[in-house]
This record gives C-alpha cells, structure tokens and sequence, in this order.
C-alpha cells in the first residue's frame, strides 16, 4: 500500500476521458451530481466538511476497468427506476459533466490480489440480489446529526446497503477501513473522500 496521502487535480477534461485514464480496477469512484436528489446528499454532509460547506461528493462506486466492449464499467449500489441495488453499468452513466460537474479515482495502491478480493465481493453481492436501502441511507444522517456514527446504524437490515456502505463492504475484504470511528453501514461518501488511509485521490473538480 502506498505510503503516504495525495491530491492530484487533474486539467480540465471530459468526463468520459477521465475515466479512460484514471479509472482502473478496483479504485473507488465518486462523483458529485447536480441534480436535486444529489444536491440534497451533498448538502446533508455539511457536518463532515470544514466550515460546514456541502460536500463534492454524492454518490461512490468501485471501478471494474475495460471489458470486452473497451468500455469502463462500475460496481456500485443505486436505485434507478429499473433496477434497485448492486448493478453493474457502464461509467459512462456519470459521463455528463453537466450533471456530474465533480469526479474522482481514489487509489489506495491495492495489491492484485486485494484487487480481485474486492471486485468477487462485489460480485457476490450482486448474484445475492443486495438491495439498496434508503432506510440505512436515512439512519445514517441520523446517526451523523447525533454524532452517533460509529454506533449500528439504527434502520440497519440484512442484505441491504447504500453506495458508500457497499464501497466499504468491499474494502473490508482488502483490510481497508475508510474510517475507524464510523459504523460500515454509516460510511457516507465523504467519509471515503477524508479517509486517513494512505491514497491518491485523482480529482476533477468544477465546483
């Protein structure tokens, strides 16, 4: 693993061009969306950001890397009209900057065996039909208001998780823990963003 943290701020570029540099297996993904649903996420992280300023950050996924199409895909937990909990999509999904203005590549130097441990755990947990949980996602700022984070989450359920929650599932495989103060089912986007474990964070950021 690598022994120190960093922030690269990548010039600007596409989105799509960031992923086909930045986006390689097992790396952790987040975006921060424009739309009111992840403008309210980003804002109800105010607690976890100096000066209480909304996060960057929305939603988090795990990168795949290319398949056989050459295109970049993603593991991650979301709810869609479709489809609700882990899914794998291309990362094009996040490939409008006006809707995804903010995007990164966290890096935690994962060896390749820690790498295949966590994209099977991700695909374990897709074959059992893991379902997002809004529940969990409510208890979560619940627990952060009451500064009770590194407390059960209190709406917690059996084979259900949200997109930072499923992100830290996987990692635990690696032995990687975003936050030793926080319960895995309350692990929030920016908890991944702030982690104090040694990373590079590839960061394209528009405000």
């Amino acid at each position: 693993m690598e022994s120190h943290t960093r922030i690269v701020r990548v010039p600007s570029c596409s989105n799509e061009e960031f992923f086909s540099r930045y986006a390689a297996p097992g790396r952790v993904g987040l975006v921060g969306g424009a739309s009111l649903i992840d403008r309210g996420i980003r804002r109800a992280e105010r607690l976890l950001v100096t000066q209480r300023r909304k996060s960057k950050w929305s939603h988090a996924f795990l990168y795949e890397g290319t398949r056989e199409d050459g295109k970049h895909w993603i593991l991650e937990c979301d709810l869609d009209v479709l489809r609700n909990g882990v899914q794998e999509n291309r990362a094009a999904k996040y490939g409008d900057e006006k809707h995804y203005p903010n995007v990164a590549s966290i890096d935690f130097g994962l060896s390749p065996e820690q790498t295949d441990a966590v994209l099977a755990k991700g695909l374990d947990l897709l074959a059992a039909g893991t379902r997002y949980s809004i529940r969990e996602a409510i208890g979560t700022y619940i627990a952060i208001r009451r500064k009770k984070a590194a407390h059960r989450n209190p709406y917690e359920r059996e084979g259900t998780l949200y997109c930072s929650s499923f992100v830290q599932v996987l990692y635990l495989v690696a032995g990687i823990d975003f936050a030793l103060d926080v319960h895995t089912k309350n692990t929030l986007p920016e908890h991944i963003a702030r982690t104090p474990v040694p990373h590079t964070t590839y960061l394209l950021d528009r405000g």
